[in-house]
């Protein structure tokens, strides 16, 4: 069992998912925080609503170095064992990185290293899949470090789109691979085939 923070920006629906896998027992893992640079959003009113502790970003360029600060004492003291990045819109300074080397994963909604880097997320990813006209696309789960999605791929799993007709079909179909592959990434760490080390 391993104790986990789920950073989100959104609604939450990676959260959810994360979640679900937990409560019907195919995930050896718990929820033990959810932060957010966003204190009204979806997720936030979902943590809320199950008891999991929360923590808000604070996003002011003067106060964000020690809200970060802060949010290292908090996680501290719940013993977090893993970060999952899950649409979460904030940019993580380079001391937090290091505190948690190897210890942070993000979702992507697309094939890495296609789509991704500063501005690429949301539907600003599946706009431009849509504009290039590919076939497929997919979501991609790695590691978090000081470059936008950069850190090592540790899993990716490919969706045919070539008969969709929009951006928003696209992501209706690749938000279904995040909402499997990012609970497999999970309980690979909490199992230990994926071990934490450098």
């Amino acid at each position: 069992m391993i104790n986990i923070a789920v950073f989100v920006s959104g609604r939450g629906s990676n959260l959810k998912a994360i979640f679900e896998q937990i409560k019907l027992g195919n995930l050896p893992a718990n929820i033990s925080a959810v932060v957010s640079n966003k204190k009204g959003c979806g997720a936030i009113h979902f943590a809320v609503d199950k008891n999991i502790p929360t923590f808000i970003i604070v996003n002011s360029k003067d106060e964000k170095f020690a809200s970060y600060r802060k949010l290292e004492n908090f996680l501290s003291g719940l013993k977090i064992d893993l970060i999952v990045l899950a649409g979460f819109l904030n940019k993580i300074p380079k001391e937090f990185i290091e505190l948690y080397r190897n210890r942070i994963i993000n979702i992507h909604p697309a094939l890495l290293p296609k789509y991704g880097g500063k501005g690429m997320y949301g539907s600003n990813v599946h706009k431009a899949v849509f504009e290039n006209k590919e076939n497929i696309s997919g979501a991609t789960v790695h590691f978090v470090d000081e470059i936008y999605d950069n850190g090592k791929i540790i899993k990716q799993e490919n969706v045919d789109i070539s008969n969709v007709k929009s951006p928003e079909e696209i992501a209706e179909k690749v938000l279904k691979i995040e909402h499997k592959i990012l609970p497999e990434v999970i309980k690979e760490f909490a199992t230990g085939i994926i071990k934490f080390n450098n």
